[in-house]
Formats: structure tokens, C-alpha cells, sequence
């Protein structure tokens, strides 16, 4: 039977092959950081979520070697059977303070945290608005519910009002509006007040993925809620360990009590999911000692963003605006794909390691290389990233 399937597997890769949109995985032969060596070569990264550069902080590694000894490798079972060390209640614990909530679950990924939380909370009655950006996990997991889903445009409260008239209008029981806190691709913000406000107005709830804000975002570092100062009015935060916070693996949902404790009693991806691995929890209790105990990083990879900006747009680059660290470098026009991967590879070949995305990953006409700062990078680093921008620029076109 497989040769048949075999045959239509085969085409379908060579279309993706013959589309340009092929992944192709580098090989890393040294841990990740801001330096690293691939199969071909010593690089500078720039395509990592190591946004506070704890990947390989000393810190983060050392506690993550003595949990070995203490807690042993893994846990060979699931949270509500013999899965949980008091070093997991006390990450939750942890959590649940940092970011203001009443309490906190873990779950083996962030991706696995938005596909347990809306089968639970929504049911048919119910009502799931959307923005159009949202993470494919998110997406993912609405379709797990039986909710209403209604979309709105990005970051649009004109088109978010309408689309909670219309789940208000077909008579809802509970609504929920759900955002990024930071688009991934375009390195925007969610408008947090804007979007509380409405909620209330429609008696909403909130939820929102702050992945690409946790640990580095807002004063103390606590994500797009304290950045638009409504920790105190989004209802259900979901996040990962895998990013900011020492960029291992793991996710959490943190909310009310209730919230929590019911998707400990019914959330299947936590159910049926071992338990996070004992030394990736105690590498991120260290990175949040990291995040509470100074600013430095957070201070150091704003002024990483901003010299990054300064410098590209001083040589001629369209960059989309913004201060995240996440910074798409744009390559518009029906030949932007082919560009953008262009000058990716040339870059790489001069040890810049940068990744473009285009179409369906981002619209059509609007390829782009999305360049990741971190707190790890120099300033001599920053400066060699743009001078291979433009040399790949003046060798590709």
C-alpha cells in the first residue's frame, strides 16, 4: 500500500521544493548562544529566541547539571500519577508571583498550553474572538473547542468591537478575546488596554501568549500585560520556558485558581503528557532568579534593538517599526522571496546566521528576514550583522 502513498508524498515535497518554501535544518555543532559553529562553519546568531542570552548563562546550566544529581533525569510519568517533584509546585509558585496571577500549570510546551486550555473553558454556548496573527497553536487549539470562532483583523479594536457585537448578538454565554501578546513575525504589540477595555464594555474575558515577551518585556520584565499596565485585568496568561527563560522547553497557563485547577482536573495535553524533565525546571527557576534579581539583560538587549535599528536604516533597509527585538528586515515585491533567501545564504556564507521567511509563513509581497537580538550580542556583534546586511545586499542585489 505504501507505494502508492509513497509516489503522492514524494510530489508534494517536490512542489514545496519547486515553491521555494523547503526547511532545511542547520545543523549546530556548540551549545546555542550568540556565537555559534554550524557543519559549515563559525557563525554569528541572529535567528534565536535567546532573547536574554540565557541559553548557556552559567547560572542556568549549572543549576540545570546539580538537578541531575538531585532529581535524576526524567520523570517517566505524568503530574497526577508520581510526575511531580516539589521543584515543580515550587516553578508554579514561582511563576504565579512573577506575573501577578493566582496560580500557575505547567505543560511539556507552550504549544501543548494553548491546546489544553479552550476545550476545557468554551464550550458550544460559548464565543472565542481572534485576532488574524495569532500563533498556529493557538489556532490549533480554538479548533479544539466547540466555541463560536470569530476573527478579527490584527490588532484592529474597530473590527474587535464588531466581531464582539456579533458573538454578543448570537447570544454567547461566555466570550473570550485572545491575542499574542507579541506577533512573532512582525515583532508588534498587542494593544493590551485598548483590548481590556473592550472586554469590559462586552464582558470579555482575556487570554493572551506572551512567549515572546515573558522574562524581557515591560519594567520588570513580566510581558505585555505589565507593559500596558493590565496585569491586573487579563484573565488567563499562557507562556514557555523555551524563549526568554533560558530556552530549553515548557509552557504554563497562569490565571485565577479556578482556571487553574480545573485544567489540572480536564486539560488532556497535561493529562497525558510527562512531566517536565527535573533539570529543565531547575534551569528555569534560575533564569527567573536572573529576570528578578537584576535589569541588566533586559537593559542590554533594548540598547542591542535600538543600535540594530539605528544602524539598518542609516544604510538604506526597510525595516517594519517597532522596539522588540524581534526585527523583520523587509523585502516587498514578487522577487522579494527569492531575495530575501538570497541574501540569508550569503550572509551565512560570511558567518551571519539569519533565516527570511515568505509565503504562506507571511503574505504574500512582504518576505522579509526576521533578525533576533539578544542580550548575549556585543555591540561589535550588532555592527557585523549590518555590515554582512549590506555586503550581502551589494553582492545579491
Amino acid at each position: 500500500m505504501y507505494g502508492a502513498v509513497k509516489d503522492e508524498l514524494k510530489a508534494t515535497l517536490a512542489e514545496i521544493e519547486e515553491a521555494g518554501l523547503y526547511k532545511r535544518e542547520r545543523e549546530l555543532t556548540t551549545p546555542q548562544s550568540s556565537h555559534v559553529a554550524t557543519t559549515g562553519g563559525e557563525s554569528l546568531n541572529f535567528c534565536a529566541n535567546n532573547y536574554l542570552g540565557f541559553a548557556d548563562h552559567p547560572d542556568v546550566v549549572g543549576a540545570s547539571k546539580a538537578a541531575l544529581d538531585t532529581w535524576g533525569f526524567g520523570m517517566a510519568s505524568v503530574r497526577f500519577i508520581c510526575g511531580t517533584q516539589t521543584q515543580h509546585t515550587e516553578l508554579e509558585a514561582r511563576l504565579s508571583s512573577f506575573l501577578h496571577q493566582e496560580a500557575t500549570i505547567l505543560y511539556s510546551s507552550c504549544f501543548d498550553a494553548n491546546g489544553g486550555v479552550f476545550e476545557v473553558l468554551f464550550g458550544a454556548e460559548d464565543a472565542i474572538v481572534s485576532d488574524e496573527l495569532n500563533h498556529a497553536s493557538i489556532i490549533d487549539g480554538v479548533r479544539l473547542s466547540k466555541a463560536a470562532r470569530y476573527r478579527y483583523k490584527n490588532a484592529d479594536m474597530a473590527d474587535l468591537r464588531a466581531q464582539l457585537e456579533a458573538a454578543r448578538a448570537a447570544g454567547a454565554r461566555r466570550v473570550c478575546v485572545v491575542t499574542d501578546g507579541v506577533f512573532s513575525m512582525d515583532g508588534s504589540y498587542a494593544p493590551l488596554d485598548e483590548i481590556c477595555d473592550l472586554a469590559d464594555e462586552f464582558e470579555a474575558m482575556v487570554l493572551v501568549d506572551d512567549s515572546h515577551a515573558v522574562g524581557f518585556v515591560g519594567e520588570g520584565g513580566r510581558g505585555t500585560p505589565e507593559l500596558f499596565g493590565v496585569l491586573d485585568r487579563v484573565d488567563i496568561i499562557t507562556g514557555t520556558l523555551g524563549k526568554a527563560l533560558g530556552g530549553a522547553s515548557g509552557g504554563y497557563v497562569a490565571s485565577h485558581r479556578e482556571v487553574v485547577e480545573l485544567l489540572r482536573q480536564r486539560s488532556r495535553p497535561y493529562l497525558f503528557s510527562n512531566s517536565v524533565a527535573p533539570a529543565v525546571v531547575a534551569g528555569s527557576l534560575a533564569a527567573l532568579d536572573l529576570v528578578s534579581s537584576s535589569s541588566e539583560a533586559r537593559e542590554t538587549l533594548r540598547d542591542n534593538a535600538s543600535l540594530f535599528r539605528e544602524l539598518m536604516e542609516a544604510e538604506g533597509f526597510s525595516l517594519l517599526p517597532g522596539s522588540h527585538p524581534i526585527t523583520p528586515v523587509m523585502f516587498p515585491g514578487d522577487d522579494g522571496a527569492r531575495r530575501a533567501a538570497d541574501i540569508a545564504d550569503h550572509m551565512l556564507g560570511n558567518g551571519v546566521y539569519v533565516i527570511a521567511f515568505s509565503f504562506p509563513v507571511v503574505p504574500r509581497g512582504k518576505a522579509r528576514i526576521r533578525v533576533q537580538l539578544s542580550a548575549a550580542h556585543s555591540h561589535d556583534d550588532v555592527r557585523s550583522c549590518v555590515a554582512a546586511f549590506v555586503a550581502a545586499r551589494d553582492a545579491v542585489g
